[in-house]
This record gives C-alpha cells, sequence and structure tokens, in this order.
C-alpha cells in the first residue's frame, strides 16, 4: 500500500475514533495535506539531506563519474525556481543540492545593507536563509503534489480510470524538491562555543552540511580577496569539532562538516602555533614562517622568537602585529590543512584556488590521497575567475609548449571577441565544458558548485529588461523578453498566482467550507490566459 493510502487509512480510523464530530472531515483531503508536508522541521530534513550526502559520497568514491553539483542561492524563490528546473529538465534531483554563499548573504541579506565578505553580518541571517530555502522547497512539493491531486479528481471525476491510476502512481512516487543544502559559517563568528551556537541554529533550520575556513574569524576576508589570515591548526580543529558535536547534540549523526583552507591565498598569521615537541602540528605550522637567524645578542625589545633545531628564529612581523609565511608554501601549507582536517573529523575539502586549472589541483589533491586515499573536495567553480580568459591562456600556453604558430594570438588580450571564434577559443571552450567531469575524474573534485552565480543572472536579466522597457522598446521589452519565454519555454512562475500559493488556497478553503468556499480561480481569474 503507497504512503498516501496509508495516510488515508490512518485519517480514516481518528475520524471514526472521534465520531460524529468530525463527520465533515474528508480523510483523503486530510492525506493530501499530510503528503504535502512530509518535513515538520528542520532537523528531519537534516538527517534526510545527511543520509543523502553519505550515500552520494560512497557513490562518488566507487565512481568517479557520479560527482554532485550546486548552485549558490540568495533567496528561497531562487533556490525553489532551480529545483524545479531541474525536475522539468532532468527528471530528477538526484546528485544535485543547493549551496549558501556567506557572500551573497553578505552582499545580498544583511540589515546593514550590502557589506563586503569579511563576516561583518548578522549570524542570524544564515540560519534565516537555511530556513526560507527549505520554506520554499516544501512549497514547491505542495504546489506540484496539489496539481496532481487536482488532476487525479479531474480524471476520477470523468471516469478515465487509466488516467486517474498513472496519476496516483505520480503521486506514490513523487520526488521530493528538498536536497541537500551546503552552508556556510564562514571562519565561525567567533570563538569556538560561537561556532557551535550558530551551527545550531543551521542544523535546526535543516543543514546537513557546514562548510568552515581556517581564517581568523575577525579577520575574514573574501576567498579571493587579499589579507587573508590563516590560524593555527589547533584553533581550527576545535571549531571542527564544535560543529561535529552540534550535529550529535541534535541527532544528525551523519552530518558532513566540509573544512575549507584559504592557505594558498593567505600569506599571513595572527599568531604563532603552540608546540611541545619537535615535529608537531604547532612545529610545522611555524616552520612555515618566514623566519630569519639572529642570535641572543641580536635580540631586540619586543621581539618574537621561536627556538628550532638549536638556533633562534626571528619571525617576520609586519606593523600590523601579523607574521608573514615564506612565499611559494601556499600549497604545502593546503596539503597539511587538508590532511590535518580529515583526520581529525572533517569529511570533505575545499582548497581555495586563484584560478580553475585541473592540474594544480590534482597536484595538491595527490599529495593529500598519499595519506587518505579517498580524501574528497568541494570545489568553488568561482565567478571571481576570469573563466574565458584563463582557459584560453592556458590552451595558448600548452599550444605554445606544443610548437604551435600562437603569433595570430595576443595572450594578454585573449578576452577580445575577435577570438570567439578561433581554434584555440573553441578548445578553451570544451575545457571549460568538461571541467567539472575533468576534475572529479583526476582531482578528486565530489562536488562543483559555483558561489554566486544567481547574483550575477538576477543583475543581468535585469539590466536587460531595463535597457529596453525603459528606452523605445517599451512593453515589448518585457513581453518579448520575459513572459513569451516564459510561455514558450514552461516556466512554472509565468502562472505567478498558481506559484505563490493560489491554487492551493483554493482547495484547502474546499476542504474547510465544502460548496460555501469563495474561490479565487474561476473562470474570471486572468491565469487561465495561460495555457
Amino acid at each position: 500500500m503507497s504512503a498516501y493510502q496509508n495516510e488515508i487509512k490512518a485519517v480514516a480510523a481518528l475520524k471514526e475514533k472521534y465520531g460524529s464530530s468530525w463527520s465533515a472531515i474528508n480523510p483523503e483531503y486530510a492525506a493530501r495535506m499530510r503528503i504535502q508536508n512530509r518535513f515538520k522541521t528542520g532537523l528531519d530534513i537534516a538527517k534526510y539531506t545527511a543520509a543523502i550526502m553519505r550515500k552520494d559520497m560512497a557513490e562518488y568514491d566507487a565512481d568517479s563519474s557520479v560527482y554532485t553539483q550546486s548552485l549558490g542561492c540568495w533567496h528561497g524563490f531562487i533556490g525553489q525556481q532551480k529545483l524545479i528546473s531541474i525536475k522539468k529538465h532532468l527528471k530528477t534531483t538526484n546528485k544535485r543540492y543547493l549551496y549558501l554563499s556567506g557572500w551573497m548573504v553578505a552582499a545580498l541579506r544583511s540589515d546593514f545593507g550590502p557589506l563586503p565578505d569579511q563576516s561583518m553580518h548578522e549570524k542570524t541571517a544564515v540560519s534565516g536563509l537555511i530556513e526560507e530555502l527549505y520554506t520554499f522547497l516544501r512549497q514547491a512539493d505542495a504546489r506540484e503534489l496539489d496539481l496532481l491531486f487536482s488532476a487525479l479528481d479531474d480524471a476520477r471525476n470523468t471516469g478515465d480510470q487509466a488516467k486517474a491510476a498513472a496519476i496516483q502512481e505520480q503521486i506514490d512516487n513523487f520526488e521530493t524538491h528538498v536536497v541537500p543544502i551546503i552552508a556556510d559559517i564562514d571562519a565561525g563568528f567567533g570563538n569556538p562555543e560561537a561556532t557551535y551556537l550558530l551551527a545550531k541554529k543551521m542544523i535546526e533550520a535543516g543543514a546537513c552540511c557546514i562548510q568552515i575556513e581556517n581564517q581568523v574569524s575577525d579577520e575574514k576576508q573574501c576567498g579571493h580577496q587579499d589579507g587573508k589570515v590563516t590560524v593555527p591548526h589547533a584553533d581550527f580543529l576545535a571549531k571542527i569539532n564544535a560543529v561535529r558535536y552540534a550535529f550529535l547534540e541534535l541527532g544528525v549523526d551523519d552530518g558532513v562538516i566540509v573544512a575549507r583552507t584559504d592557505s594558498l591565498g593567505a600569506g599571513l598569521t595572527k599568531q604563532i602555533a603552540v608546540t611541545n615537541e619537535p615535529g608537531d602540528l604547532g612545529d610545522q605550522y611555524n616552520a612555515f614562517l618566514d623566519c630569519e637567524e639572529i642570535s641572543e645578542a641580536e635580540l631586540g625589545n619586543g621581539d618574537v622568537v621561536i627556538k628550532r633545531e638549536g638556533k633562534l628564529l626571528r619571525p617576520k612581523r609586519l606593523p600590523s602585529n601579523l607574521f608573514q609565511f615564506r612565499k611559494g608554501t601556499g600549497e604545502a601549507r593546503c596539503v597539511l590543512d587538508s590532511i590535518t582536517s580529515l583526520q581529525n573529523g572533517a569529511d570533505l575539502l575545499w582548497i581555495e584556488t586563484e584560478k580553475p586549472h585541473v592540474g594544480q589541483i590534482a597536484a595538491m589533491m595527490n599529495e593529500v590521497r598519499k595519506v587518505i586515499p579517498n580524501a574528497k573536495l568541494v570545489y568553488n567553480n568561482s565567478p571571481s575567475f576570469n573563466w574565458t580568459l584563463n582557459f584560453r591562456q592556458q590552451v595558448f600556453d600548452t599550444m605554445a609548449a606544443e610548437g604551435k604558430d600562437v603569433s595570430a594570438y595576443d595572450r594578454a588580450k585573449l578576452m577580445s571577441v575577435e577570438y570567439d571564434n578561433s581554434e584555440l577559443a573553441q578548445i578553451a571552450d570544451e575545457k571549460i565544458r568538461t571541467f567539472q567531469r575533468d576534475g572529479s575524474a583526476q582531482a578528486g573534485i565530489f562536488h562543483h558548485l559555483i558561489t554566486l552565480p544567481t547574483y550575477h543572472t538576477a543583475a543581468l536579466s535585469t539590466d536587460n529588461l531595463a535597457k529596453g522597457y525603459f528606452a523605445e522598446e517599451g512593453m515589448l521589452a518585457y513581453v518579448k523578453g520575459v513572459q513569451r519565454q516564459e510561455i514558450r519555454q514552461g516556466i512554472a512562475c509565468v502562472k505567478h498566482q498558481n506559484m505563490a500559493g493560489s491554487d492551493i488556497g483554493d482547495n484547502h478553503k474546499e476542504y474547510f467550507a465544502g460548496e460555501a468556499a469563495l474561490k479565487a480561480g474561476g473562470k474570471d481569474n486572468t491565469m487561465n490566459q495561460f495555457h
């Protein structure tokens, strides 16, 4: 018996139990409302989606071609439309997630207004967006099921048993729009206790996966900007532990932690690590510091020194009181960060790079996998990269190394439209097209995400509409560029009243009041113009 029929049976039993006072209750209507509200709490969602992620991670270990993907979303409606589109075009949400970007929370969701990505926004904005995203995804479930219930009623009313059976099968095999969210907790927003408290809020809102980075919390910078400052491993591991305890306290035993290292682009540290013996983690961290050997006589007032192998070493300290690492140590520090994180509670890695280059990523992951063979990466296919220029230059360099004639190209100006139809550009575009597949096969990338694509798509589409609507095109700019495309491409929100829940509300009114219900979806509803 299907879940739908089980729910009908359960409500019918309750109706019988409570007798005549429940005479107006239709068990099938109540069952529909139960099916439309499968996830009662955020913790229900977190447990369900954590199991999905763990299954996907195991499947990737067995076959690297089955990687996962997501797009960053800054509003519940954006996330909802993404999942509706995925189901429409690809027929399944399998291996497709959502990403919650701290950058977009800062830029778009703070009460302070647009902010840089420096952890200055309200902590609760993060958990609030998680809750909002899942509210919209659950509403997408309710809407799609409502359409199926209405179609089932129509088929029954016309006596079309075959159609009714087919629709019933769709209801019984309905795939939810609720998918895992990888949620950005930045550098933890304070000390480990602060990280734990915020992680709890995020998990309670539905997050099954939390991403945390190894920057100093009060010096946090965007991963693609300068001035990043990392913390010693012990500090970072305490925050990983804080997140794990939050998952365990709330019963999300399969919760996933992504440990992000910004060491490739971070040349600074705020503190020298505590070390108790040669070769321990603190000693390894300090070994990357840019130091000069001095004698005791050369010690100056307030100098900080490290003693290693019988030598006194003075780390170079900047006027900001920060210490700098030796140049060229970024990749080695990323490898150490990654191994250490996986050995101490993290499940997945994130290495923030300065360019999208499979070879560079693979080189670091190969080193990590020498120690942890099943190490897996979440990779930021960042809009901060100029993908066109990067890949055209990569192809240019490869062609030049192979002795091919590249005299027709100016390497510094390869972004130019004049090269769009060239052989070099076509090769580069193909490499961009296969970047995710290649990265997953060669560099251990389990999950590909774009952090803030919908920030850019909102800006681009708004620019295109404003350009025509406020100029000579007038209303044609909207009709031709938006509505006509919505109708012809079958975009669900062209019927915006339906998308906002009008039909669900009408059906509920009928459940509650029967024939006396005052419904909005009658013949005079202009939404009927869209077929």
